[in-house]
């Protein structure tokens, strides 16, 4: 288990202490942020299954494949 220090808006972090009890906060914030991260999670993966299905996209990646392995190497320095 880790700490985090985090900013709240004085009014909410007002509300919090007066309607969640001490020992509830932390699980119930953890919760919050599962959900968030959870949707986030989700609309990144719906954004790379779009691009994926991009035929236009995909076909303008192919073109570039070909500078793969063009004999141009790395600078090394």
């Amino acid at each position: 288990m880790q700490k985090v220090l985090v900013s709240l808006p004085d009014d909410l972090a007002t509300r919090m202490r007066r309607m969640i009890p001490t020992r509830h906060r932390s699980r119930i914030i953890a919760k919050i942020l599962e959900v968030e991260i959870a949707r986030r999670e989700h609309a990144l993966y719906q954004c790379a299954c779009e691009v994926e299905a991009d035929s236009s996209l995909n076909n303008e990646m192919n073109y570039w494949e070909v500078t793969v392995g063009d004999g141009i190497e790395p600078e090394s320095w």
